[in-house]
């Protein structure tokens, strides 16, 4: 079981004020890319694996966003750690 789950939303400012949301699909591949277990949800996308990894893929989607076209990118990430470790499903078993 990973050790860390962690959710990020990319806010990708854009070159010359077009839509965003394909700066946000070239994040979203990144983390395809990965291996890692992961989820996509509306206003977010959350991940699950080892803490360095994680914070490795989210230094990867800022690197394609620059190479992208962005000036400047927004990110907010929610970490859930526990060295006894965490899953997505044990999380939200219960709703499901």
């Amino acid at each position: 079981m990973a050790s860390t789950l962690l959710s990020i939303q990319v806010i990708p400012k854009t070159p010359n004020g077009e839509n965003p949301y394909p700066y946000v699909d070239r994040a979203i591949e990144v983390i395809q890319q990965s291996g890692l277990k992961y989820q996509v949800n509306p206003l977010d996308t959350t991940m699950e694996g080892e803490l360095e990894e994680l914070l490795e893929v989210v230094r990867k989607m800022h690197e394609v966003l620059v190479e992208a076209g962005s000036p400047s990118i927004i990110s907010q990430i929610k970490i859930a750690h526990s060295p006894t470790g965490f899953s997505m499903d044990t999380l939200t078993e219960k709703y499901r």
